[in-house]
Protein backbone atom coordinates (compact mmCIF):
# COMPACT_ATOMS: atom_id res chain seq x y z
CA UNK A 1 0.00 0.00 0.00
CA UNK A 2 1.32 3.09 -0.75
CA UNK A 3 1.50 6.15 1.55
CA UNK A 4 1.84 10.11 0.72
CA UNK A 5 2.32 12.94 2.57
CA UNK A 6 -0.53 15.56 2.23
CA UNK A 7 0.08 19.07 1.59
CA UNK A 8 -1.28 21.49 3.98
CA UNK A 9 -3.85 22.85 1.69
CA UNK A 10 -5.24 19.23 0.93
CA UNK A 11 -5.73 19.20 4.45
CA UNK A 12 -7.51 22.41 4.88
CA UNK A 13 -9.96 21.31 1.88
CA UNK A 14 -10.86 18.23 4.10
CA UNK A 15 -11.55 20.12 6.88
CA UNK A 16 -13.76 22.06 4.89
CA UNK A 17 -16.30 19.66 4.17
CA UNK A 18 -16.68 19.18 7.93
CA UNK A 19 -17.01 22.66 8.88
CA UNK A 20 -20.15 23.04 6.96
CA UNK A 21 -21.60 19.63 7.84
CA UNK A 22 -21.06 20.48 11.29
CA UNK A 23 -22.72 23.73 10.71
CA UNK A 24 -25.96 22.03 9.92
CA UNK A 25 -25.60 19.01 12.87
CA UNK A 26 -24.95 22.19 15.00
CA UNK A 27 -28.55 23.61 14.03
CA UNK A 28 -30.15 19.98 14.77
CA UNK A 29 -28.75 19.77 18.04
CA UNK A 30 -29.25 23.06 19.32
CA UNK A 31 -31.59 25.18 17.49
CA UNK A 32 -34.33 23.04 15.70
CA UNK A 33 -35.91 22.02 18.82
CA UNK A 34 -36.56 25.32 19.49
CA UNK A 35 -37.85 26.69 16.29
CA UNK A 36 -40.29 23.42 15.76
CA UNK A 37 -41.98 24.66 18.86
CA UNK A 38 -42.00 27.99 19.12
CA UNK A 39 -41.69 29.01 15.36
CA UNK A 40 -43.03 26.42 13.55
CA UNK A 41 -45.94 25.35 15.79
CA UNK A 42 -45.59 21.51 16.27
CA UNK A 43 -45.85 20.68 20.06
CA UNK A 44 -42.13 19.55 22.09
CA UNK A 45 -44.00 15.67 22.73
CA UNK A 46 -44.27 15.57 19.03
CA UNK A 47 -41.06 16.93 18.19
CA UNK A 48 -39.44 14.30 20.58
CA UNK A 49 -41.22 11.23 18.91
CA UNK A 50 -40.03 12.57 15.22
CA UNK A 51 -36.71 12.74 16.35
CA UNK A 52 -36.48 8.92 17.31
CA UNK A 53 -38.16 7.54 14.80
CA UNK A 54 -36.40 9.43 12.17
CA UNK A 55 -33.14 9.18 13.39
CA UNK A 56 -33.19 5.41 13.94
CA UNK A 57 -34.24 5.40 10.57
CA UNK A 58 -31.73 7.61 9.02
CA UNK A 59 -29.03 5.13 11.28
CA UNK A 60 -29.85 2.70 9.08
CA UNK A 61 -29.57 4.47 5.78
CA UNK A 62 -25.51 4.92 6.69
CA UNK A 63 -24.61 1.19 6.05
CA UNK A 64 -26.31 2.20 2.63
CA UNK A 65 -24.29 4.96 1.48
CA UNK A 66 -21.37 3.01 2.34
CA UNK A 67 -22.51 0.41 -0.41
CA UNK A 68 -22.92 2.31 -2.43
CA UNK A 69 -20.02 4.77 -2.28
CA UNK A 70 -18.26 1.41 -2.02
CA UNK A 71 -19.27 0.44 -6.09
CA UNK A 72 -19.11 4.19 -7.44
CA UNK A 73 -16.95 3.97 -9.84
CA UNK A 74 -16.03 7.62 -11.46
CA UNK A 75 -13.31 9.20 -12.87
CA UNK A 76 -13.63 11.40 -9.71
CA UNK A 77 -13.35 8.34 -7.58
CA UNK A 78 -15.66 6.41 -5.31
CA UNK A 79 -16.48 9.22 -2.90
CA UNK A 80 -15.50 12.77 -4.20
CA UNK A 81 -18.91 12.74 -6.54
CA UNK A 82 -20.78 12.77 -3.76
CA UNK A 83 -19.68 16.18 -2.18
CA UNK A 84 -19.88 17.40 -5.59
CA UNK A 85 -23.30 16.77 -6.62
CA UNK A 86 -24.51 16.61 -3.24
CA UNK A 87 -23.80 20.02 -2.19
CA UNK A 88 -26.79 22.17 -3.62
CA UNK A 89 -29.14 19.73 -2.87
CA UNK A 90 -27.99 19.50 0.93
CA UNK A 91 -28.22 23.02 1.18
CA UNK A 92 -31.77 23.44 -0.62
CA UNK A 93 -33.11 20.74 2.03
CA UNK A 94 -31.88 22.21 5.01
CA UNK A 95 -33.49 25.48 4.01
CA UNK A 96 -36.71 23.53 3.52
CA UNK A 97 -36.26 22.01 6.43
CA UNK A 98 -36.36 25.42 8.42
CA UNK A 99 -39.33 26.42 6.48
CA UNK A 100 -42.56 27.49 8.09
CA UNK A 101 -45.63 26.38 5.67
CA UNK A 102 -49.22 28.03 5.92
CA UNK A 103 -50.24 24.24 6.89
CA UNK A 104 -52.75 22.86 9.53
CA UNK A 105 -51.11 21.70 12.21
CA UNK A 106 -51.58 17.78 11.04
CA UNK A 107 -50.11 19.11 7.75
CA UNK A 108 -47.29 20.90 9.63
CA UNK A 109 -46.16 17.83 11.04
CA UNK A 110 -46.78 15.60 8.61
CA UNK A 111 -44.30 18.84 6.21
CA UNK A 112 -41.56 18.03 9.64
CA UNK A 113 -41.26 14.38 9.18
CA UNK A 114 -40.87 14.89 5.33
CA UNK A 115 -38.26 17.40 5.56
CA UNK A 116 -36.33 16.13 8.29
CA UNK A 117 -36.20 12.79 7.31
CA UNK A 118 -35.09 13.83 3.99
CA UNK A 119 -32.44 16.31 5.26
CA UNK A 120 -30.78 13.69 7.50
CA UNK A 121 -30.92 11.22 4.23
CA UNK A 122 -29.14 14.28 2.47
CA UNK A 123 -26.70 14.64 5.01
CA UNK A 124 -25.84 10.87 5.25
CA UNK A 125 -25.53 10.70 0.95
CA UNK A 126 -22.45 13.38 1.92
CA UNK A 127 -21.51 12.80 4.80
CA UNK A 128 -20.86 9.20 4.55
CA UNK A 129 -18.49 9.85 1.50
CA UNK A 130 -16.36 12.19 3.24
CA UNK A 131 -15.45 10.19 6.01
CA UNK A 132 -14.79 7.32 3.70
CA UNK A 133 -12.66 9.82 1.59
CA UNK A 134 -9.98 9.85 4.02
CA UNK A 135 -8.64 6.28 4.37
CA UNK A 136 -8.09 6.93 -0.02
CA UNK A 137 -6.28 9.69 0.29
CA UNK A 138 -3.35 8.25 1.95
CA UNK A 139 -2.16 5.15 3.34
CA UNK A 140 -0.29 6.46 6.35
CA UNK A 141 -1.68 6.07 9.72
CA UNK A 142 -0.07 9.55 11.09
CA UNK A 143 -1.17 11.48 7.78
CA UNK A 144 -4.80 9.87 8.53
CA UNK A 145 -4.79 10.88 12.75
CA UNK A 146 -3.49 14.19 11.30
CA UNK A 147 -6.47 14.30 8.61
CA UNK A 148 -8.70 13.35 11.12
CA UNK A 149 -7.74 16.12 13.43
CA UNK A 150 -8.51 18.53 10.45
CA UNK A 151 -11.53 17.49 9.91
CA UNK A 152 -12.73 17.95 14.00
CA UNK A 153 -10.98 21.63 13.51
CA UNK A 154 -13.22 22.19 10.93
CA UNK A 155 -16.21 20.42 12.52
CA UNK A 156 -15.84 22.71 16.19
CA UNK A 157 -15.12 25.71 14.08
CA UNK A 158 -18.54 25.01 11.84
CA UNK A 159 -19.89 24.72 15.12
CA UNK A 160 -18.75 27.31 16.92
CA UNK A 161 -19.71 30.06 13.65
CA UNK A 162 -23.25 29.09 14.17
CA UNK A 163 -23.20 29.55 17.70
CA UNK A 164 -22.14 33.17 17.76
CA UNK A 165 -24.23 33.88 14.79
CA UNK A 166 -27.20 32.42 14.28
CA UNK A 167 -29.36 34.15 16.97
CA UNK A 168 -28.00 37.49 15.20
CA UNK A 169 -28.94 37.04 12.02
CA UNK A 170 -32.23 35.47 12.86
CA UNK A 171 -32.78 38.90 14.75
CA UNK A 172 -31.20 40.52 11.61
CA UNK A 173 -33.53 38.71 9.09
CA UNK A 174 -36.73 38.56 11.44
CA UNK A 175 -38.03 42.53 10.45
CA UNK A 176 -41.34 42.99 12.42
CA UNK A 177 -40.68 40.31 14.83
CA UNK A 178 -41.23 37.83 11.88
CA UNK A 179 -39.24 35.09 13.22
CA UNK A 180 -40.14 32.32 10.72
CA UNK A 181 -38.90 34.63 8.01
CA UNK A 182 -35.87 35.07 10.28
CA UNK A 183 -35.53 31.09 10.24
CA UNK A 184 -35.45 30.60 6.56
CA UNK A 185 -32.97 33.50 5.61
CA UNK A 186 -30.60 32.52 7.93
CA UNK A 187 -30.42 28.95 7.58
CA UNK A 188 -30.10 30.18 3.67
CA UNK A 189 -26.95 31.74 4.63
CA UNK A 190 -25.75 28.71 6.09
CA UNK A 191 -26.99 26.52 2.98
CA UNK A 192 -24.65 28.62 0.24
CA UNK A 193 -21.97 28.45 2.74
CA UNK A 194 -22.01 24.93 2.97
CA UNK A 195 -22.48 24.40 -0.74
CA UNK A 196 -19.45 26.53 -1.15
CA UNK A 197 -17.01 24.02 1.04
CA UNK A 198 -18.60 20.99 0.15
CA UNK A 199 -17.50 22.00 -3.47
CA UNK A 200 -13.84 22.93 -2.25
CA UNK A 201 -13.47 20.26 -0.70
CA UNK A 202 -13.85 17.84 -3.77
CA UNK A 203 -11.90 20.55 -5.46
CA UNK A 204 -8.77 20.42 -3.00
CA UNK A 205 -8.47 16.89 -2.58
CA UNK A 206 -7.35 13.59 -4.45
CA UNK A 207 -8.30 9.84 -3.91
CA UNK A 208 -4.75 8.09 -4.17
CA UNK A 209 -6.02 4.42 -3.38
CA UNK A 210 -7.94 1.70 -4.98
CA UNK A 211 -9.18 -1.59 -4.54
CA UNK A 212 -6.85 -4.24 -6.97
CA UNK A 213 -8.35 -3.88 -10.45
CA UNK A 214 -9.33 -7.96 -10.22
CA UNK A 215 -11.35 -7.26 -7.18
CA UNK A 216 -15.27 -7.69 -7.73
CA UNK A 217 -16.92 -7.47 -3.94
CA UNK A 218 -20.22 -8.83 -3.72
CA UNK A 219 -22.34 -6.78 -1.01
CA UNK A 220 -23.10 -10.63 0.65
CA UNK A 221 -19.55 -10.74 1.06
CA UNK A 222 -18.84 -7.48 2.14
CA UNK A 223 -21.71 -7.84 5.01
CA UNK A 224 -19.63 -11.55 5.83
CA UNK A 225 -16.70 -9.93 5.99
CA UNK A 226 -18.21 -6.97 8.48
CA UNK A 227 -19.91 -9.88 10.35
CA UNK A 228 -16.55 -11.42 11.18
CA UNK A 229 -14.80 -7.83 12.12
CA UNK A 230 -14.08 -7.76 15.76
CA UNK A 231 -12.16 -4.22 15.79
CA UNK A 232 -15.39 -2.84 14.23
CA UNK A 233 -17.99 -4.36 16.22
CA UNK A 234 -15.33 -3.25 19.79
CA UNK A 235 -14.69 0.74 18.09
CA UNK A 236 -18.63 0.68 17.08
CA UNK A 237 -19.34 0.29 20.60
CA UNK A 238 -17.01 2.49 22.21
CA UNK A 239 -17.93 5.51 19.80
CA UNK A 240 -21.79 4.88 20.74
CA UNK A 241 -20.87 5.27 24.55
CA UNK A 242 -18.29 8.35 23.91
CA UNK A 243 -20.79 9.76 21.94
CA UNK A 244 -23.82 9.24 24.73
CA UNK A 245 -21.26 10.85 27.00
CA UNK A 246 -20.99 14.29 24.84
CA UNK A 247 -25.07 14.00 24.08
CA UNK A 248 -25.95 13.72 27.51
CA UNK A 249 -23.45 16.56 28.59
CA UNK A 250 -24.58 18.94 25.73
CA UNK A 251 -28.32 18.38 26.65
CA UNK A 252 -27.55 19.15 30.20
CA UNK A 253 -26.13 22.23 29.74
CA UNK A 254 -28.73 25.02 29.86
CA UNK A 255 -30.47 22.95 32.34
CA UNK A 256 -27.59 22.72 34.86
CA UNK A 257 -27.07 26.72 34.53
CA UNK A 258 -30.64 27.89 34.47
CA UNK A 259 -31.76 25.87 37.27
CA UNK A 260 -28.75 24.55 39.57
CA UNK A 261 -26.04 27.24 38.79
CA UNK A 262 -28.77 30.14 38.24
CA UNK A 263 -27.32 33.78 38.57
CA UNK A 264 -23.82 34.33 40.10
CA UNK A 265 -21.97 37.06 41.35
CA UNK A 266 -17.91 36.12 40.37
CA UNK A 267 -15.14 37.66 41.69
CA UNK A 268 -12.37 37.71 39.02
CA UNK A 269 -9.00 39.61 38.96
CA UNK A 270 -10.08 41.47 41.78
CA UNK A 271 -13.45 42.83 39.82
CA UNK A 272 -16.71 41.63 40.59
CA UNK A 273 -18.85 41.00 37.73
CA UNK A 274 -23.06 39.66 37.82
CA UNK A 275 -23.50 36.76 35.40
CA UNK A 276 -27.06 35.53 34.47
CA UNK A 277 -27.20 32.10 34.17
CA UNK A 278 -27.74 32.21 30.43
CA UNK A 279 -24.60 34.20 30.39
CA UNK A 280 -23.09 31.54 32.07
CA UNK A 281 -24.40 28.33 29.69
CA UNK A 282 -23.10 30.59 26.41
CA UNK A 283 -19.77 31.08 27.78
CA UNK A 284 -19.50 27.25 29.23
CA UNK A 285 -20.66 25.42 26.03
CA UNK A 286 -18.05 28.26 23.73
CA UNK A 287 -15.52 26.82 25.98
CA UNK A 288 -16.52 23.55 25.95
CA UNK A 289 -15.92 23.48 22.20
CA UNK A 290 -12.97 25.87 21.80
CA UNK A 291 -11.27 23.19 24.61
CA UNK A 292 -12.64 20.61 22.12
CA UNK A 293 -10.74 21.97 19.64
CA UNK A 294 -7.42 21.98 21.46
CA UNK A 295 -8.10 18.74 22.13
CA UNK A 296 -8.26 17.41 18.62
CA UNK A 297 -5.00 19.75 18.22
CA UNK A 298 -3.44 17.63 20.62
CA UNK A 299 -4.38 14.04 19.00
CA UNK A 300 -1.89 13.60 16.68
CA UNK A 301 1.64 14.12 18.78
CA UNK A 302 -0.15 12.19 21.59
CA UNK A 303 -1.49 9.08 20.04
CA UNK A 304 2.10 9.54 18.20
CA UNK A 305 3.88 8.93 21.10
CA UNK A 306 1.65 6.22 23.08
CA UNK A 307 -0.46 4.56 20.24
CA UNK A 308 -4.20 5.26 18.85
CA UNK A 309 -5.45 2.83 21.08
CA UNK A 310 -3.92 3.66 24.72
CA UNK A 311 -4.42 7.62 23.89
CA UNK A 312 -7.81 7.17 23.21
CA UNK A 313 -8.26 4.68 26.00
CA UNK A 314 -6.89 7.15 28.81
CA UNK A 315 -8.40 10.02 27.60
CA UNK A 316 -12.06 7.86 28.07
CA UNK A 317 -11.02 6.85 31.34
CA UNK A 318 -9.60 10.36 32.42
CA UNK A 319 -12.94 11.80 30.63
CA UNK A 320 -14.88 10.17 33.08
CA UNK A 321 -12.99 10.02 36.27
CA UNK A 322 -13.05 14.22 36.11
CA UNK A 323 -17.16 13.82 35.23
CA UNK A 324 -17.21 11.91 38.28
CA UNK A 325 -15.54 14.85 40.23
CA UNK A 326 -17.62 16.88 38.58
CA UNK A 327 -20.50 15.91 40.35
CA UNK A 328 -19.18 17.22 43.83
CA UNK A 329 -18.89 20.98 42.86
CA UNK A 330 -21.49 23.48 44.12
CA UNK A 331 -23.16 26.04 42.45
CA UNK A 332 -21.42 29.00 43.58
CA UNK A 333 -17.43 27.53 42.51
CA UNK A 334 -17.99 29.06 39.57
CA UNK A 335 -13.78 29.43 38.53
CA UNK A 336 -14.00 25.36 39.55
CA UNK A 337 -16.89 24.15 37.13
CA UNK A 338 -15.22 26.47 33.99
CA UNK A 339 -11.52 24.82 34.85
CA UNK A 340 -13.26 21.63 35.00
CA UNK A 341 -15.01 21.84 32.04
CA UNK A 342 -11.73 23.04 30.59
CA UNK A 343 -10.19 19.62 31.48
CA UNK A 344 -12.79 17.61 30.55
CA UNK A 345 -13.43 19.24 26.79
CA UNK A 346 -9.57 18.48 26.12
CA UNK A 347 -9.85 14.93 26.68
CA UNK A 348 -13.45 14.48 25.39
CA UNK A 349 -11.64 16.23 22.38
CA UNK A 350 -8.78 14.33 22.08
CA UNK A 351 -10.69 10.84 21.26
CA UNK A 352 -13.09 12.34 18.91
CA UNK A 353 -10.42 12.20 16.05
CA UNK A 354 -8.64 9.16 16.91
CA UNK A 355 -11.81 7.26 16.09
CA UNK A 356 -12.07 7.83 12.90
CA UNK A 357 -8.38 7.53 12.05
CA UNK A 358 -8.89 3.83 13.63
CA UNK A 359 -11.97 3.43 11.28
CA UNK A 360 -9.41 3.54 8.60
CA UNK A 361 -7.31 0.99 10.29
CA UNK A 362 -10.22 -1.55 10.39
CA UNK A 363 -10.75 -1.21 7.17
CA UNK A 364 -7.17 -2.11 6.13
CA UNK A 365 -7.61 -4.99 8.25
CA UNK A 366 -10.66 -5.89 6.58
CA UNK A 367 -8.84 -5.66 3.44
CA UNK A 368 -5.71 -7.61 5.07
CA UNK A 369 -7.63 -9.96 6.57
CA UNK A 370 -10.11 -10.91 3.55
CA UNK A 371 -8.53 -10.16 0.24
CA UNK A 372 -11.71 -7.28 -0.17
CA UNK A 373 -11.72 -3.93 0.57
CA UNK A 374 -15.16 -2.06 1.34
CA UNK A 375 -14.28 1.44 2.99
CA UNK A 376 -17.73 2.85 2.39
CA UNK A 377 -18.97 -0.10 4.42
CA UNK A 378 -16.70 0.25 7.47
CA UNK A 379 -16.84 3.94 7.63
CA UNK A 380 -20.48 4.22 7.24
CA UNK A 381 -20.54 2.85 10.57
CA UNK A 382 -19.03 5.75 12.28
CA UNK A 383 -21.92 7.94 10.60
CA UNK A 384 -24.10 5.45 12.11
CA UNK A 385 -22.58 5.17 15.42
CA UNK A 386 -22.90 9.11 15.92
CA UNK A 387 -26.44 9.33 15.02
CA UNK A 388 -26.87 6.08 17.23
CA UNK A 389 -25.47 7.54 20.30
CA UNK A 390 -26.72 10.88 19.62
CA UNK A 391 -30.47 9.34 19.37
CA UNK A 392 -30.54 7.12 22.33
CA UNK A 393 -28.50 10.45 24.78
CA UNK A 394 -31.15 12.59 23.51
CA UNK A 395 -33.73 9.97 24.81
CA UNK A 396 -31.49 9.05 27.85
CA UNK A 397 -31.58 13.12 28.84
CA UNK A 398 -35.38 12.83 28.56
CA UNK A 399 -36.00 10.01 30.30
CA UNK A 400 -33.71 11.22 33.51
CA UNK A 401 -35.13 14.52 33.57
CA UNK A 402 -38.63 12.64 33.89
CA UNK A 403 -37.41 9.93 35.88
CA UNK A 404 -36.21 12.55 38.32
CA UNK A 405 -39.85 14.78 38.08
CA UNK A 406 -38.15 17.76 36.46
CA UNK A 407 -40.88 20.26 35.23
CA UNK A 408 -39.72 23.39 33.37
CA UNK A 409 -40.07 26.90 34.51
CA UNK A 410 -40.65 26.21 38.07
CA UNK A 411 -38.33 26.06 40.73
CA UNK A 412 -37.24 22.57 40.60
CA UNK A 413 -36.96 19.94 43.72
CA UNK A 414 -34.34 18.68 45.20
CA UNK A 415 -34.49 15.04 43.54
CA UNK A 416 -34.73 16.49 39.90
CA UNK A 417 -31.79 18.90 40.97
CA UNK A 418 -29.55 15.77 41.83
CA UNK A 419 -31.08 14.71 38.63
CA UNK A 420 -29.55 17.50 36.20
CA UNK A 421 -26.26 17.34 38.37
CA UNK A 422 -26.08 13.23 38.00
CA UNK A 423 -26.85 14.04 33.73
CA UNK A 424 -24.31 16.32 33.23
CA UNK A 425 -21.10 14.69 35.58
CA UNK A 426 -21.89 10.59 36.77
CA UNK A 427 -24.33 9.36 33.97
CA UNK A 428 -22.27 11.33 31.36
CA UNK A 429 -19.04 9.62 33.14
CA UNK A 430 -20.51 6.15 32.73
CA UNK A 431 -20.73 6.39 29.00
CA UNK A 432 -16.98 7.33 28.76
CA UNK A 433 -15.94 4.51 31.14
CA UNK A 434 -17.93 1.97 28.83
CA UNK A 435 -16.31 3.74 26.09
CA UNK A 436 -12.99 2.99 27.94
CA UNK A 437 -14.00 -0.48 28.62
CA UNK A 438 -14.64 -1.50 24.96
CA UNK A 439 -10.90 -0.26 24.07
CA UNK A 440 -9.61 -2.79 26.58
CA UNK A 441 -10.73 -5.13 23.65
CA UNK A 442 -9.20 -3.59 20.38
CA UNK A 443 -6.04 -5.25 18.95
CA UNK A 444 -5.14 -2.91 16.22
CA UNK A 445 -2.49 -1.22 17.88
CA UNK A 446 0.44 0.51 16.08
CA UNK A 447 2.73 -2.51 15.79
CA UNK A 448 -0.06 -5.12 14.44
CA UNK A 449 -0.98 -2.04 12.20
CA UNK A 450 2.71 -2.20 10.41
CA UNK A 451 2.65 -5.49 9.66
CA UNK A 452 -1.17 -5.31 8.01
CA UNK A 453 0.34 -1.90 5.94
CA UNK A 454 3.83 -4.09 4.71
CA UNK A 455 1.67 -7.00 3.89
CA UNK A 456 -0.46 -4.81 1.84
CA UNK A 457 2.53 -2.72 0.34
CA UNK A 458 2.09 -2.60 -3.80
CA UNK A 459 -1.69 -4.06 -3.45
CA UNK A 460 -3.45 -1.27 -4.38
CA UNK A 461 -2.42 0.60 -7.40
CA UNK A 462 -2.45 4.58 -7.50
CA UNK A 463 -4.40 6.54 -9.22
CA UNK A 464 -4.43 10.70 -9.66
Amino acid sequence: MSTSTLSIKEKISYGFGDFASSMFWKLFSMFLLFFYTDVFGISAAAVGTMFLVTRVWDALNDPMMGIISDRTKTRWGKFRPFLLFGAVPFGIIGVLTFTTPDLTADGKLIYAYITYTLMMMAYTAVNVPYGSLMAVMTGDSVERTSLASWRFIGAFSGGLFVTATANSLVQYFSQGGDQATGYQMTIGVYAVVAAVLFILTFAGTRERLAPPKEEKNSLQDDLKDLAKNAPWFIMLGANIFILIFNSLRDGSILFYFKYYVKDQVVELFGSTYELSSTALSSAYMSIWLGTNILGVLLAKPIAARFGKKTTFSWAALISAGLSFLFFLISADQIILIFGMNVLIGITAGIILPLGWSMYADIADFSEWKTGRRATGLVFSSSSMSQKFGWTLGGAISGWLLAGFGFEPNVEQSEEALLGIRLMISVIAGVGALFSFGFMRFYKLDEAFMRKVKSDLDGVNSVSD
